[in-house]
Order: structure tokens, then sequence, then C-alpha cells
């Protein structure tokens, strides 16, 4: 069963769009804490499991301390459903604000791991007698319908991520094979015969074997009778020691490897440490827009998607500095988005410098964090050796993407254009004049203009190798 899922190919939208958004939206944000470092869409494990982990050596008492100051010690997080309004909410907002950031892929969370979900949905009441999704309580409505149409309206692939397990669910607490007979896989159908996704992104898997979940069973009714067609995606997240090995593409979370292999692949990560909105984040905790954009060029030329974060508030608003974030990465990409878009690996990903390219970003910490990439070009550790340039091709270029401007001319190393190649940096319509340089060419840059309507994040050398 799994060889011929595995033997499915990811379609090419896929592996062409790079750049992607995340949703995580829910009740957790009603409270939206927990300390910065840790996600607080796991809030209410934080609160009834006592503990916690994540950066910055949380305390594990911080959610339930928290929690009895601030809503009383007989609360419950099942309240945080009535007050989750989605007053605000406008799909439609949201879509023209991903439109805009040159993502071209969304996915929101249907349903995280406490079992709220976002579209009216009778399996969520199973065993819990009380209301617990969108449209019965809170915002009593359905709030994937219209993303879904706001998405593909505006040209976006609309994706859903879902959980398979639930930590709280009395059935799954006793691995009773009810939650998966008269809950996950009724749920899971759905979800997609409602709304027939482009993408399907799994998750909470790592508990249990299929021989528990039957993901198996349920992915070959999905390819084989359910709605979706042949260009849906799915990811890698479906049963325990199922990542890197089974399933559609493969997926990392915080980290800075690439996936070795043919297979398309994604990093997920927020613009700070939570996937969920955290008042707790202040602007010291939010990558800056550099960051994220050499961020996206690393994973790109390592053959890769970035799937970034947002985190809108309980009243459907995203916060402002996500906003902004997401628009200046926009306005590089309708630059250079040229070098990033239908992009392969090349030969080689990266051109360094001298020194050693060993590093060891997890010491001591839960996430990698995303100054890793600046620590690996503008702002280099002593001895350590930097990425001076990012490689893409397509067609017939192979795109040098530079971190810093390199004054009056660069090296790049290893590539060999025949004689009459144009070289160009993009966004300036100009021809580059260069000359073989060893194994490689020394580009002429002109002078810099401050009129040039470039961004200091990164800059594009197109490089014809006819």
């Amino acid at each position: 069963m799994w060889e011929k899922i595995d033997a499915r190919p990811v379609p090419a939208w896929f592996g062409d769009a790079k750049f992607g958004i995340f949703i995580h939206w829910g009740p957790y944000s009603v409270p939206a804490w927990s300390p910065a470092g840790t996600y607080t869409e796991w809030y209410q494990r934080w609160w009834y499991s006592n503990s916690i982990f994540g950066n910055n050596n949380p305390q594990a008492n911080a959610i339930p301390d928290f929690q009895e100051k601030t809503y009383g010690e007989e609360s419950s997080y099942y309240d945080f459903a009535k007050m989750f309004k989605a007053e605000l909410y406008n799909p439609v907002e949201w879509a023209e604000l991903f439109k805009r950031s040159g993502a071209k892929y969304v996915i929101l969370t249907s349903k995280h791991h406490d079992g709220f979900t976002l579209w009216p949905n009778k399996e969520a009441q199973n065993a819990r007698f009380f209301p617990w999704n969108a449209a019965e309580i809170g915002p009593k409505q359905d709030l994937i319908e219209p993303y879904m149409e706001a998405m593909r309206d505006a040209g976006l692939k609309a994706g859903l991520y879902y959980s398979l397990y639930e930590w709280y669910h009395p059935w799954y607490q006793e691995r009773s094979e009810k939650f998966i007979t008269h809950h996950y896989h009724p749920q899971f159908k759905d979800l997609v015969n409602r709304y027939a996704p482009d993408l399907i992104y799994a998750d909470g898997e790592w508990n249990d074997e299929d021989s528990y979940w039957h993901s198996g069973e349920l992915l070959t009714w999905l390819f084989n009778e359910s709605p979706c067609n042949d260009d849906l995606v799915i990811n890698d997240r479906w049963f325990k020691g199922s990542r890197f090995n089974h399933g559609g593409y493969y997926t990392t979370e915080y980290d800075a490897h690439a996936v070795e292999g043919e297979r398309p692949w994604e990093e997920i990560r927020g613009m700070g440490l939570s996937f969920g909105y955290n008042r707790d984040e202040d602007i010291e905790d939010y990558n800056s827009p550099k960051a994220l954009i050499l961020m996206l060029c690393d994973i790109v030329a390592n053959g890769g998607n970035l799937c970034l974060n947002v985190g809108p508030s309980a009243d459907g608003k995203i916060p402002v500095i996500m906003q902004e974030r997401l628009l200046q990465m926009g306005a590089w990409l309708n630059v250079n988005g040229e070098a990033i878009y239908g992009t392969q690996k090349w030969k080689k990903p990266f051109q360094w410098s001298n020194g050693s390219r060993e590093y060891n970003f997890k010491e001591g910490k839960a996430y990698i964090e995303g100054d890793y990439i600046l620590k690996q070009t503008v702002d280099p550790i002593p001895g350590k050796a930097v990425k001076e340039v990012f490689f893409t091709t397509k067609e017939n270029a192979v795109y040098a993407i530079l971190p810093k401007w390199p004054g009056k001319s660069v090296v790049i190393r290893d590539i060999n254009p025949k004689k009459g190649s144009k070289i160009k940096l993009l966004g300036v319509n100009s021809e580059l004049s260069w000359t073989k340089s060893g194994n490689g060419v020394l580009v002429e840059l002109p002078d810099y203009d401050p009129a040039w309507e470039l961004s200091d994040y990164a800059y594009t050398l197109k490089i014809e190798v006819r």
C-alpha cells in the first residue's frame, strides 16, 4: 500500500511555488501567550500537563500561573471557544496580503491538537458532549469555506492542515480503535469532501504506528475516491517514522539543514518562535526582513520551499508586524522572483568563503532561530566560513544571489559561460561586463545607484550558460 502511495509523484506546482504561508488560528489565539521561545498553539498541553519546552529555558508552571492569574482558577481551556469570535475575519484581505507577499500557496489549520475544528463538523463533539467547532460556538460560522474561496479567487493554492491526534480526546487517550473508525477517518473525509483542498498537511502522527492510524487506507481513499484531483499535494506526517520516508513531500520545522534526495521538501517556521500569535514576543524575537529573505534563498538553493507562518489574533486580524514582513518579502520578490520561482537546485547550492563550515545552531535550544542565516552570511562567526553566493538555475540561466553588495566587482567560481553570454543584475536594465577568472568569472558591477528599485536584502545576478 505505502509503496504505491510513495511512488505517486508530488505535483509539479508545489516544487515550482517555493514560497507559501502557514496560518495557525484557533482557541489558543485567545490567550495568545506563552513564554517567548515556545509554541502558543500548545497552550492547552502546557497548561494541563504543567510542563513546557522551547528556547530560553521556560518555567514549567508558566502557563498554569498565567491562566490562573488572567482567567481565574476555575477556568477551562474549553472556555476559549466562546471567546474566539473572529469578528474581524476577512479572508479576502488575507488573500490580497498573501498575494502581495509573493506566496503561491497557503495552509490553514483546520484542526490543531486541541481538536477544535474551523468548519461545521459533527465528529468534533465525539465523546465531548459540548460544541467544539467554529460553526456552533465562538464565531458561529464556517471559517474554512470563505478562506478556500478567497485564496482561489486570488490565484493561490489553498491547503489545509489537519492534526491526526488530539491531546485530550478520551478515545485517543485510551488508544481506542473508535478514535480511528468513528473520529479520525470520518472527520478527515468530511473535510476533504467539503473543500477538496489543493494541499493537505497532516501532523500529530508521531506516537503511533500505521497499524493504529490506518493512514495508508485513508490515503488510498483520498487518491481514488475523493473529489481531489491529481494536483493534490500531501506531506509526510502520517504515522510514527513516516517523516522523510513515506507520503508526499518531506517536512522540516525550525531547522537549518537541507533534506537530501530528489523528493520535494519544505521548511515551516514562524516569524518569531511560535506558530500561534504570541503576545510575549517582542520586536527582537521577530526575524528581520533580511533574515527572512536570505532564509528563503538558502532553502530554495537547497531545493526546498519555505512556508512562513502568520498567527492571526482571535478577532481574525493579522498582526501589523507580520503584514509588514510579508510585504517586505513581496517587494524583494517582485524584482528577484525570477531567481526563485520555478527554479531548481544547481550543481552546488552555495559559494563558500574559507573557514570551517561546521555549525551547531541547536546547541542548548529546542528550535534553531532564524538568525542562523545571518551568521552564515552577513554577521559571521570568527573562523567560520560564510555563504557568499546562493545559486539557483532555470532554463539557460544560473542565478547568483548575493547576500550583500560586493562593491566594484565579484568573482563567481565554478561557472563557465560561453563567450558572448549575458550577465545582468535583476532590477537594472543594463548588461554587466565580465571576464573569465580561473574556474569562474569576474563580474564588474556599476556604481550603486540609490535610484534603483532594489532592496539591500540580497542582489541577484542572472548568468546565461547557453
